[in-house]
């Protein structure tokens, strides 16, 4: 009797402990079910999020790189701008040197009508081009053609009138070329001083020239002009922050103010070596050496 009650217990106990291990394999199978379904729902609700940032990366460098792109082309619009106005003011330079007793007024006409065409034709076109930040971001870019105007418009004012054409005076001249309801083109000091270095050695041809012609007294007031400037720049240059390309041609400068010193001296020393212009009545005009027939 003892030993069939005991049977019955241990049956209880294996179909109660069969029970309970068929729920937890039930509860553990609903919950793996449960997690997957979640897991699917967090990816699916990730995906979309991933997407859109993608595309929002993609959006935003496709930007950069048209931002980028337009820059380079009007860089591009930029130095050939720059390279237009270099050649024609260099064409100015030209005719001015053209410039003697006889042919004064004509040469100084025709060089202030070029003058005039490089401004209203080329520079505008650096003008259109140049607005706001441009005009530093690209300054690179346009700098040798403004110089080379620099350059060519002090040229001409000295032989005009024998004076020095400020950077107000330049800048002046600009404005009407540029939008009233924008910032207007106006060139930078460093562009001016760096054109003005480059005007001592035209100056220098002249005053040669001038002293084969005869006209000594003029080659003199050059040699001091070319002299004070070379004096006021020596004084600036070391102020100057960005000023290595200047200090190069400080060097040249010096060299220009020598020529000029060295042949306004051998025509006062050396004068009696020097024979009258044959054919000329005038005896302070010289030509060294050279006869009727050489000429």
């Amino acid at each position: 009797m003892l030993l069939c009650s005991s049977s019955a217990a241990i049956r209880r106990i294996s179909v109660s402990w069969l029970i309970m291990a068929n729920n937890s394999n039930f509860k553990s199978h609903r919950l793996s079910r449960s997690d997957d379904a979640a897991l699917a729902l967090e990816s699916s609700t990730k995906r979309p999020g991933t997407m859109s940032t993608h595309s929002s990366l993609k959006d935003a460098f496709s930007s950069y790189a048209d931002h980028l792109n337009a820059l380079n082309e009007k860089r591009e619009r930029i130095v050939k701008a720059s390279r237009d106005v270099t050649m024609n003011s260099k064409k100015v330079i030209f005719q001015v040197h053209r410039i003697s007793k006889a042919n004064r007024e004509e040469v100084l006409e025709k060089a202030e009508k070029d003058l005039a065409a490089v401004r209203d034709q080329h520079i505008s076109r650096l003008v259109k081009e140049l607005q706001g930040t441009d005009f530093w971001k690209l300054r690179r870019a346009y700098s040798p053609g403004v110089q080379e105007y620099v350059e060519a418009a002090t040229f001409f004012k000295f032989c005009q009138t024998g004076t020095l054409l400020n950077l107000d005076e330049i800048n002046a001249s600009l404005l009407s070329l540029s939008d009233p309801s924008l910032e207007p083109l106006q060139i930078n000091l460093l562009d001016y001083l760096l054109g003005l270095a480059d005007l001592t050695g035209e100056l220098m041809r002249l005053a040669i020239g001038r002293i084969s012609d005869g006209e000594v007294e003029y080659s003199e007031r050059i040699c001091q002009f070319v002299r004070d400037i070379y004096r006021e720049l020596t004084l600036l240059v070391p102020l100057m922050d960005d000023g290595s390309d200047m200090k190069t041609k400080m060097d040249t400068m010096l060299q220009s103010v020598v020529k000029i010193e060295n042949a306004c001296f051998s025509v006062r020393v050396r004068g009696s070596e020097y024979i009258p212009l044959l054919g000329s009545s005038d005896p302070s005009s010289f030509l060294v050496g050279v006869s009727d027939a050489e000429l």
